[in-house]
């Protein structure tokens, strides 16, 4: 069995997190027990909530515990199975965290499922036909519900999360805005992932600055929102809603070193009637199968061409992971192990 690269986190954060946070760690693979299979992993998935699972304070999702391996999505292909529904060379995902192999106990509903590699990369499961895309999927659609002709907006836009919102929104015939930070991300979103307008809020020091940014690119208002980033966007978004709009609370990455994120105006959500909902992916496991047939068909067809920004080796991750919760990422943020 080889030996296993792993980060832990050795400490929680006080404020911002840093690397030494995270403590890399040599082990031994445990031999397979009847029904688990081994996983080499080709790639790891960073994603900004892992950055609220690192503080011990209450949240939608259990604290990462300390001294125990970083949780995270991963793919890569079964090396050994004792197992009959996996074989050797198959491609999985699940989430094997941040380390170089895991042994899975494959007959654990949801713990490892096999992926197709002919049409869609196998990175792509780890972002834009993964949970990135399955959450801009269920957030637009079975939160906002587009309709022909509306304006949709979008806070990171150039993540993978905006990436498929943008491609989702437009084929659904909506007039698609989104919010990105500096002039590179946003000619991307412009150039590359089809946005109709791109906001830059480096470009603005207050909710009403970027306010009158919106103003000019949603002429006609905002009447859907997916929501990334909380504070002074999401006070500057609020202001620009129009009657009855909808707001798929994703995340609050403004707010995740602990600070509170207080709104400057609360009484738009009545004067607008505006339906506010925050949503958990992994919640909604029965729209999975929809989503990600139409994600799938999106990437194949190149409707949907998420860029992706790849650290090299186990040993990249904590740097990656910090840039990421900086917006230094260009797409979705991975780590090539293999």
């Amino acid at each position: 069995m080889p030996k296993n690269k792993q980060f832990h986190l050795d400490n929680r954060p006080v404020g911002e997190a840093v690397a030494s946070n995270f403590k890399l760690v040599l082990s031994d693979t445990p031999p397979l027990q009847d029904g688990q299979v081994l996983v080499r992993h080709h790639y790891l998935s960073l994603d900004p909530y892992m950055r609220g699972r690192m503080n011990d304070a209450k949240s939608y999702a259990q604290p990462q515990t300390l001294g125990q391996t970083m949780g995270g999505g991963t793919v890569g292909e079964v090396i050994e199975s004792r197992n009959a529904k996996f074989v050797v060379g198959d491609k999985v995902v699940g989430m094997g965290g941040w380390q170089e192999y895991s042994v899975v106990d494959a007959d654990q509903v949801g713990a490892l499922r096999k992926v197709d590699t002919t049409h869609v990369p196998l990175s792509a499961y780890l972002g834009a036909v993964g949970m990135p895309g399955v959450t801009a999927w269920y957030g637009l659609l079975k939160i906002i519900a587009p309709k022909v002709g509306e304006t949709m907006m979008v806070s990171a836009a150039t993540g993978a999360v905006g990436s498929a919102f943008a491609a989702l929104s437009k084929a659904r015939g909506c007039r698609t805005v989104g919010i990105a930070g500096g002039p590179e991300k946003c000619a991307y979103a412009l150039d590359e992932l089809g946005f109709d307008a791109c906001i830059d809020y480096k470009l603005h020091q207050n909710a009403a600055s970027l306010a009158k940014a919106l103003k000019e690119a949603c002429p006609a208002g905002i009447d859907g929102y997916f929501e990334n980033v909380g504070g002074m966007v999401l006070d500057a978004v609020l202001s620009r809603m129009n009657a009855f709009g909808r707001i798929a609370v994703c995340g609050m990455i403004a707010g995740y070193d602990g600070a509170p994120l207080p709104l400057s105006y609360p009484a738009l959500i009545l004067m607008n009637r505006l339906k506010i909902e925050g949503f958990i992916v992994s919640e909604h496991m029965e729209i999975w199968p929809e989503a990600l047939k139409e994600l799938g068909t999106l990437v194949a067809s190149r409707q949907l061409r998420s860029r992706e920004s790849i650290a090299h080796g186990i040993e990249a991750a904590p740097e990656a992971f910090l840039g990421l919760l900086k917006g230094r990422n260009f797409g979705k943020q991975l780590v090539k192990l293999f």
